[in-house]
Parts: structure tokens; sequence; C-alpha cells
């Protein structure tokens, strides 16, 4: 993000009402790559290409503020290939990590990744130390760490319909997995603000959370999650989930989470209602229905149907329904910043 871009969304996280209401996307590669022209692999194993295509997006829409900004990583495949699982990369596929855990038995001797050596966790951090550079003379400050959460790497690592059955099956060893895995998610983010001290944000990105109910969200999400965000020092703390969210907004504060991108399963007034006053909200437009698939009216229309149906626009972020989605068009983008600019 720019410096001024960060300034305005600390002021907002702060609760100051900002002159008009900011835009933002989390933008990386199921729609950047293929939006800038190239492919997703040529996207991952190009530095250059990588760094051009972030380029490009900050300068067609210089008054978006994307998130995390030049996001360096291998889709799914980023934390879990720490963890020695066998990756897949397609030209134009989104890359796929396979499950490595036989059964929940074989937990016990998963071993523990260093984020500084393993997989491709230190590519994918020498990638932002080399860039540091021109991602700073172009004007932009490399603000955050970022991490899948602990509840989706754990799925990739078991497969998600054993790792959710296993919740009810085998509960010991399903909070053994999330006790490893996030002090693996921990040590990651942790190696990240060292290497880069510009770092004052958190990213940390689970959808699995909306898949559990109340009783074992608390049990198997909520701790997890405190532990990552609660305490860390950083000004921003920013959770997208977006899967369904009823369950886990209202803990959201609790978490000492102040940035939510959330689904498209609820509008933002409903999401207020659940986390309270001092989460700011970053949503929510339709992804694929309107951004990716929809004219340039239909993402004004619901733009302004958003902006009318807010009684305050205190906290909010306008954005779509969870990240940018692949086939997304410039002019869809455009739309939507001539919408929020009209009001």
């Amino acid at each position: 993000m720019k410096n001024d871009q960060w300034r305005e969304l600390l002021s907002l996280l702060g609760g100051e009402k900002l002159e008009s209401v900011p835009c933002g996307f989390i933008i990386d590669s199921p729609w950047l790559p293929n939006w800038a022209g190239m492919s997703r692999l040529d996207y991952m194993s190009s530095e250059q290409m990588w760094f051009q295509a972030n380029l490009k997006a900050n300068r067609e829409f210089p008054e978006c503020w994307f998130f995390p900004g030049f996001w360096s990583e291998f889709g799914m495949c980023s934390e879990t290939s720490a963890f020695g699982v066998k990756l897949r990369f397609g030209e134009n596929e989104f890359p796929f990590p396979e499950k490595i855990l036989p059964d929940l038995e074989a937990v016990s001797s998963l071993p523990a990744p260093d984020p500084r050596t393993d997989g491709l966790l230190p590519m994918i951090l020498k990638r932002l130390v080399v860039t540091r550079e021109r991602i700073e003379t172009e004007g932009h400050t490399i603000r955050f760490a970022i991490s899948r959460g602990p509840l989706n790497i754990a799925s990739f690592l078991a497969g998600t319909t054993e790792f959710l059955t296993a919740i009810k099956t085998e509960p010991e060893r399903v909070r053994l997995l999330l006790d490893k895995v996030t002090a693996f998610v921990s040590d990651w983010l942790e190696v990240q603000r060292e290497s880069l001290p510009s770092i004052d944000g958190l990213l940390i990105l689970d959808d699995i959370v909306g898949f559990l109910g109340e009783e074992d969200f608390r049990e198997f999400a909520l701790p997890y999650l405190k532990r990552l965000f609660k305490g860390s020092g950083t000004a921003v703390r920013f959770f997208h989930n977006d899967s369904p969210c009823l369950v886990s907004a209202p803990y959201l504060e609790e978490c000492e989470i102040n940035l939510f991108n959330f689904g498209m399963q609820n509008t933002l007034q409903e999401v207020r209602k659940l986390t309270g006053p001092r989460v700011t909200l970053m949503g929510n437009v339709p992804s694929v229905e309107v951004m990716a698939e929809g004219t340039p009216e239909a993402v004004r229309g619901s733009v302004k149907n958003i902006l009318q149906s807010l009684e305050s626009t205190s906290r909010v972020i306008l954005s779509c329904a969870g990240g940018m989605p692949p086939g997304v068009p410039t002019e869809n983008i455009q739309a939507f910043l001539e919408a929020a600019r009209e009001g």
C-alpha cells in the first residue's frame, strides 16, 4: 500500500470518517495474472512478471486500496509446502497441494516445519526482500505478514472431509494438529516481520472457520485465532473468511481483529450487528455474479444499493465479497469506483 493509503486505513480503523468511502480489494493469483495478460504459472514462476502484474493493477486503479499489496504467494501451496506435501502447478490452473496425512493417527509424527528453510516459504520471502527497493521506489510499502489460517492449512494436510469429520470423532488428534499448525503459522508470521521491518499488519485467511457450528468454533477455531491475533502488537489485524460468518463474527473483537472481509451470505448491516461497531468491515458486492459475470451497470447498481442501505459509512471499505475472483474485467472495477465516488 502507498503511505497515504496506509495512514487513511489506520484513521478508518480508529473510527475517523474519511472524505469518501474507500474502495479496496484482496488481489492475488486467482484474478491478477489473467487480468494482466499472463498465465498463473508465468506469474508465480517469474519475479519480473509478478512485479509487473501488481504494478499494473496499482497504476490502473490508483485510488484502490489493494490488500495486502504485492502479495508474494503460490496459492494454497504456499504454507502447506513447508510440511512436505506434493504440489501441483498447471499452466493456468489453481495450484493444489495433495494431502499428506493418511489418517489422523499420523498427526503425532507430523514434523514441525522451519519457515526459514522449508517448502516454498524461503522463495516467497526472498521475492519480497529482493524487490522491496523497487516496490518502495514506486511509492508502496510492504505492510502485511500473511498466512492461511490454522484450520485452512490443517484441512489441506488431512483432507477437508476427513478433517471436519475428525472434529467429531477424534477431537484430541484435531487439537494436536491445530496446535502444531498454529505454532508453525505464528513462526511464519514472525519470520516475515523480522525480515521486513515495515510490516505492521497481519492478514490471516481461513474459510474453514465458516463450516463450524458455535460449539465447535469455540473449541477448534477461537483459541487458535486468538493465539495469532491477540497481543500481536500490529496496527492492522485483518481476517478473511468468505464462507458463512454468523457463528464467528460475534467473536472477532474478542480476538482483537479490527478488519474483516467476508462472503456474500450476509449483508454489511447484518454482519455489523454481529461484530459490533469497532470492527471495520470490507465488502460486499457479490464476487462472481456481479463483479465477474455482471455488466458495469449491474456493478454500479450493487454499489449504490449498498451505500443507500448503510446507516453509517464509518469503518466500512467497499469491496467484493471475499477476494477478487477470476475474470473480473477492467470496466467492472472502473464502474465500481465511479459508483463509490458518486455515492
